[in-house]
This record gives structure tokens, sequence and C-alpha cells, in this order.
């Protein structure tokens, strides 16, 4: 089927894009645990509003405090503003060789990762990040009522001034880290998306060049199935 407006009326009244988004990402792992070799797996992680809440361990009746927490820190030499990532809807793939071990990433874009400066800067550092370690990465991005190309501006910051980034709000886009000839590269595959139109198929590419295809798609097609969507969207 052809990709829904999850973030507008009428889908956006019916159904919630967080719950779409959870369950997507699952999905994403599921389709790639069905591909991955002996050794790797793939999990969702998916955390909306991050927050620490420190008042819950007040809250659970412990009676034997520890004599350290009288100790209060100084008074910090300065404080500085800091932006943090709030929302996070990725796939996760590790190798499981030494430990579990960061191999590829896939992101999908939340509607709080575009709607300030501060927050689209937080997630174009942690994807920089990722790739400036050799993991390889995948962002979708399916949000319609925020406009901003989170592609764009990671390249801006990889300082990848000959690239042709997608002039779009929507997009799929795979990254490739790559060592050639004592040279280090980035293999780039973006599509254009928009609401109406299907799909594609992006290369996931781990470390070791390992590379598996997401169907997104037919990953896309099961959610909304399984979501019942279908139904309240015709």
């Amino acid at each position: 089927m052809a990709l829904l407006d999850h973030f507008r009326p009428p889908l956006s009244v019916r159904r919630h894009w967080h719950s779409f988004q959870n369950a997507w990402s699952t999905y994403i792992a599921s389709h790639l645990n069905q591909q991955l070799p002996q050794g790797y797996f793939a999990e969702a992680n998916v955390q909306f509003g991050i927050e620490i809440d420190v008042a819950a361990f007040e809250e659970s009746g412990a009676t034997n405090v520890p004599s350290a927490s009288a100790w209060r820190a100084p008074t910090p030499t300065q404080t500085i503003a800091l932006s943090t990532i709030s929302d996070v809807v990725e796939v996760l793939v590790f190798g499981r060789e030494g430990g579990p071990t960061l191999a590829a990433v896939i992101e999908l874009v939340s509607p709080a990762n575009k709607d300030r400066p501060d927050n689209r800067d937080a997630f174009v550092s942690k994807c920089a990040a990722y790739l400036q370690q050799g993991i390889g990465l995948a962002i979708v991005d399916i949000v319609t009522d925020r406009k901003g190309n989170l592609h764009r501006q990671l390249l801006k910051r990889l300082g990848a001034v000959d690239s042709v980034p997608l002039d779009a709000d929507l997009y799929a886009v795979a990254y490739h880290p790559v060592e050639r000839e004592d040279q280090s590269n980035l293999d780039i595959w973006q599509q254009p998306l928009a609401v109406g139109q299907p799909m594609p198929t992006l290369p996931l590419w781990l470390r070791g060049n390992l590379c598996f295809p997401v169907d997104l798609e037919a990953i896309y097609n099961r959610t909304c199935q399984e979501q019942r969507i279908l139904v309240d969207a015709s």
C-alpha cells in the first residue's frame, strides 16, 4: 500500500502516531532477525519524552539511607545550554562476538526530532557519531507536520561539500562508511518519500561489509495491517 499521513487528520485523530512508530520499529527488527547470520541480532529501542525521575526512589519507602546521601555537590563552575534527544525510535543491530557490539542503526524520525533547532542538532550529532565510528546507518522520515531535512543537515555536519542531498521533507536514506584505497568514504542511497507513494527497499550495511535489504514497503504494510490502520484509512 502507499504511504499514509500519520501526523495529520483524518488518520492522526484515529490512531496515535507514536504507537505506529513503536510497532513499525518492532517489525523492522523482526524482519532483520529473519535475515541476520548467527552472532547478530536486532532489537527496537523506543523512548518518548526521556526523563530520569529520581523522585520515584524517594517514594519507595526506603528508610536506610546511606550516610553518603548527606553530601552535597558544590556550585558548578559554569552552566551551559545542552541539546538532548527527547524522542528515540530506532532499531539497533548488534554483533555478539566479544560481547554485544553495535553494528548498524535504523533511525525513524519523530516530530520532536524536527521541531526545534536544538533537537535537530542533537539528532544530527548522534547520527554523525554513528557514521564516524564506522557504523552503518539508515534514516527514515515520514513526519509530515514538521518541515526540515535532517539528512541534508547531517551531510553538512560531515563536511560533505560536494554532496547533492535530497530536496524533500520526507525521505529514506542509507549510509555505508567504508575504507577504499586508504581513504574513508561514505556511500549514500537516498530516496524521496511521498504520501500516496510506495516505499523503497534500503540496504543496511553492518560492520564487516555485510549488507541486508530492509523492505520498508513490506514492513510498513505489515504494521498497518497489525495495527488495523487499513480499516480506518479507507
